[in-house]
């Protein structure tokens, strides 16, 4: 039969010097036991395991960039909107940092949604991996609160108004709302407050979801990877090292991600942000449409979509209700998908519904995007209904009444068997 190359000694350990550092620093072995030779992954992951690696190559430059633009920022509101403009003008380089850190957000936001839906059709999400999942969910909030606390930094129109209507928000919540914007803001307003907590806690977060990623990674070696088969590795057979076969191969999709990256930093770098967010922060001055980031617009389609009450449930805490459930229910997923098949290859009814659930979230984004009025008012109220009706109902119902695909017996069996593995059976029976 056809076995996985053999996991051998790592080749570090034969000298003397590093077996000495070693013995008293297991830096290297440790690393290797992560991502390395002795980290032994299944054998038929595909290019949708990626964005994992590259979501974690996007959070060290966001951090690093970040560190060298909080060099030449000024979080005071007379000063923010013009370091702003001196790093881009004045500061060497500092457009090209400016650039990468301003579209890393969200090459960040791409490969984290990329990673977190293929978690969703493969079923990463259920037994034995559910804080695992847990986990993902929690970076994917970080992110959300850093990110939006990094758009206020500028201090541009959009900055201000974004913070404005985002933290007031909270007033919507019973007894505490009021006392929660006050602590929000520092005061009575947006001012000078706020954007110092704003930008004490942007430096602050990147480092608790560096925190938070590495529980991620422990959670995933105590179980291993899920697969696109969606069943357990029984065997050395069904595995390969993690070195040098994926690092190879993340290596490669790491590059063709930076090709895209690199046409938003030299060619269009402004095409995902707004312009408005070019003109100072003007409190006397509305603008006709605020609007987020890209990455947030599904959940702003969401807060817009509730405009009537909901028995006691006045509209605007039904927004709000609306847009924070859509992120806590993901903690509920390993429970209400019923199914006891993982991935979705073998569940051809659940493919249907969930390409249109991926299409539903586009369609929220394209709502976010638009003015609050009718049609989009009634596309956003119905995208958010298909949303959690997916969640409350849908994958409840699917893992009763679905007749999901045979299993294989292995993860070498399909992987192999027009090939190797057909080669191996012939040999054994002569």
């Amino acid at each position: 039969m056809a076995h996985a190359p053999d996991i051998k000694p790592p080749a570090y350990l034969s000298k003397p010097a590093i077996r000495w550092i070693e013995h008293r620093l297991p830096l290297l072995s440790t690393v290797d036991q992560f991502v390395g030779t002795q980290y032994p992954a299944p054998r038929n992951l595909n290019y949708w395991w990626n964005f994992g690696s590259i979501a974690g190559f996007m959070l060290v430059v966001m951090i690093a960039t970040g560190v060298f633009l909080a060099m030449n920022y000024q979080p005071s509101t007379a000063e923010a909107f013009n370091s702003v403009e001196r790093i881009m003008r004045d500061v060497n380089y500092g457009w090209l940092i400016r650039y990468i850190h301003m579209n890393g957000a969200s090459m960040f936001f791409l490969a984290v949604y990329i990673h977190i839906f293929r978690g969703m059709y493969y079923g990463s999400y259920k037994a034995p991996r559910e804080i695992l999942w847990w986990l993902g969910i929690v970076i994917l909030i970080l992110m959300m609160a850093t990110a939006f606390m990094g758009y206020v930094l500028p201090w541009g129109q959009m900055s201000y108004w974004g913070a404005t209507v985002i933290t007031n928000l909270f007033s919507a919540i019973p007894l505490v709302g009021d006392s929660i914007v006050t602590l929000l803001w520092g005061g009575f307003s947006v001012d000078n407050p706020t954007l110092n907590r704003f930008y004490a806690l942007h430096f602050l977060l990147p480092f608790v979801i560096v925190a938070v990623v590495f529980l991620h990674i422990v959670a995933l070696h105590q179980h291993g990877s899920n697969n696109p088969l969606g069943i357990d590795a029984k065997g050395p057979q069904d595995k390969i090292p993690f070195h040098p076969y994926y690092t190879v191969k993340d290596l490669f999709g790491l590059a063709a991600f930076m090709l895209f990256y690199a046409y938003f930093i030299f060619f269009n770098p402004n095409i995902l942000g707004h312009p408005d967010n070019y003109i100072p922060a003007d409190p006397l001055v509305t603008p006709p449409h605020i609007v987020p980031e890209w990455y947030f617009l599904p959940f702003y389609a969401m807060l817009r979509a509730i405009t009537f009450d909901i028995l006691f449930i006045e509209a605007k805490l039904g927004g709000v209700i609306a847009m924070f459930g859509s992120l806590l229910i993901l903690f509920a997923l390993p429970w209400l998908d019923t199914s006891r098949v993982r991935s979705g290859k073998f569940r051809p009814r659940f493919k249907i519904f969930f390409w249109i659930f991926v299409a539903d979230c586009i369609m929220l984004g394209w709502v976010g995007a638009n003015p609050p009025e009718p049609p989009y008012t009634v596309y956003g109220l119905l995208g958010t209904a298909y949303y959690f009706a997916y969640f409350l109902v849908i994958l409840p119902l699917l893992g009763w009444f679905e007749r999901p695909k045979a299993l294989p017996k292995s993860i070498a069996e399909p992987v192999l068997g027009g090939g190797a593995l057909a080669g191996a059976k012939t040999m054994e029976k002569a």
